[in-house]
């Protein structure tokens, strides 16, 4: 059956703004034989979305319109864990064979009660809630760290650090797991998933080691927290409320999920001011985002990122990808670079996309693309090149940042003097002078890595070279003069 809904439930976004569009969903009902028009998108177990195909064509703007793509395509996403449990005829996705060999192992290691599969007010101490979440989580952090994510305290590696926290708390606190449980539970996902995933059997050590080395030094954070937590809830008056400024500072500088400190203060009969948490969150959010933008917009406040939807069109426009192969020379100018396009910001030009065929003093902080530049874009670490970038009739403009955008490298800054047309030719001036120690500290950090794998592998013993030598690799850097 085909079932007509409105954009509450078939209109696919990823955010505040960015790709979006009507999706089509293809749900399935686990009963059959019986008209259930009226259970789809009803949240019921017995009638579950299984497919989703997401036709993006337009971008939403920062004032709620939407505008098409240049470039559309078709996202589908299909639920593995779903499929399953239709297959083998089981009502949730924890009773297929993907999570029960996972169970099995847990309470082995534990010593709790079997998994029952109860939820809410039957689950006793949460306790299935903890099989759960413990099994998820491991099968999540296993993958991730093989894919070369690490839990760390930012990024996506902060992510994978709260999962991997809210698991152990889940295992320790509910479980009555000992420490060092949760990375004893990867052979068994590697058991269940290696034969079609071989890259999961490549990293067992690797991602064991990692895991391990985490849940210790959670160990130590909880237990500093816990002293914190009782200093804080010592201070409380009469509200009984623990303040949302203690909650953000657990779970900034201890690691203590919000979650967990809301428990601990509902066993003291205190309830957490959980809308202060959040006000401070934003606080610490809005200023990262005002860090992030003043980068790339070059204290202007223009949004000058070139998204999906600036290189899609440069595409579409034909415009060749930038050849950075003279970054790696030095001391030289380069010349006879074509200005392929010239970018004033998202949003500043009438069709929003911010191009176009002119550029002076006047337009503030702006972008050139180049078909060639001998400026270092920021990347592997290392912070951007600056310099001038300037034409036969004494235009000139200063490059204050360079980014890398797909296949273009995005030249940001300011006019100096003169106009610069669209395909204009220019020469590329790079401060070498400045560009001298960041290269020094790059080459050191490469220096360093061979170092570390020269002592802890080439030269480690046999027994322990898989074990070490894996989980060794050169990322985060943030390399500048």
């Amino acid at each position: 059956r085909v079932l007509p809904f409105d954009a509450k439930d078939n209109f696919w976004e990823m955010g505040a703004t960015g790709p979006c569009g009507p999706c089509t969903e293809i749900h399935y009902d686990r009963i059959g034989n019986r008209d259930a028009s009226k259970m789809v998108n009803a949240d019921l177990p017995d009638v579950i979305e299984i497919w989703n195909n997401v036709f993006i064509q337009f971008n939403r703007e920062a004032d709620g319109s939407l505008r098409n793509l240049p470039a559309q395509h078709v996202d589908t996403g299909m639920g593995f864990e779903r499929l399953t449990s239709i297959l083998q005829n089981k009502d949730s996705n924890y009773d297929t064979d993907i999570f029960i060999p996972i169970f099995d192992s847990i309470q082995k290691l534990t010593g709790a009660r079997p998994y029952q599969g109860k939820v809410g007010s039957e689950d006793e101490g949460f306790v299935d809630m903890a099989y759960r979440v413990v099994a998820d989580h491991i099968r999540t952090l296993t993958f991730a760290i093989t894919d070369g994510a690490m839990p760390s305290n930012d990024g996506r590696g902060y992510v994978l650090r709260r999962v991997l926290r809210r698991a152990v708390r889940y295992g320790r606190q509910n479980l009555g797991a000992d420490l060092g449980f949760f990375s004893k539970l990867v052979p068994t996902v590697v058991r269940i998933m290696g034969n079609t995933f071989p890259e999961i059997i490549e990293n067992e050590a690797m991602v064991t080691a990692v895991i391990k080395d985490e849940e210790e030094s959670f160990s130590r954070t909880l237990d500093k927290g816990l002293l914190k937590f009782k200093t804080m809830a010592e201070t409380i008056g009469k509200d009984k409320v623990f303040s949302g400024e203690d909650a953000h500072f657990l779970y900034t500088s201890m690691g203590f999920p919000v979650d967990l400190t809301e428990l601990m203060a509902e066993e003291l009969g205190l309830t957490l001011d959980k809308k202060g948490f959040e006000r401070k969150m934003e606080e610490e959010q809005q200023r990262s985002k005002l860090a992030h933008d003043a980068k790339t917009s070059g204290g202007s406040g223009k949004d000058m990122r070139m998204v999906a939807e600036q290189t899609s069109y440069l595409v579409s426009q034909n415009v060749c990808n930038t050849n950075d192969d003279a970054k790696y020379v030095w001391d030289q100018t380069l010349d006879d670079c074509v200005a392929c396009a010239l970018f004033v910001g998202r949003g500043e030009t009438e069709d929003g996309i911010g191009f176009t065929d002119s550029i002076s003093s006047k337009d503030g902080v702006i972008g050139i693309v180049l078909d060639k530049t001998s400026f270092y874009a920021e990347a592997g670490g290392q912070i951007y090149d600056t310099g001038i970038i300037k034409s036969s009739n004494d235009a000139a403009m200063e490059v204050h940042n360079v980014q890398s955008y797909g296949q273009y490298i995005l030249h940001v800054g300011t006019i100096t003097s003169g106009t610069i047309n669209k395909n204009d030719k220019l020469v590329c001036v790079v401060d070498y002078v400045r560009r001298k120690p960041i290269a020094s500290n790059h080459t050191m950090t490469h220096v360093l890595n061979y170092a570390l794998k020269d002592v802890l592998v080439t030269k480690a013993p046999a027994d322990n070279n898989n074990l070490i030598g894996s989980s060794i690799d050169q990322k985060g850097s943030n390399v500048d003069e």
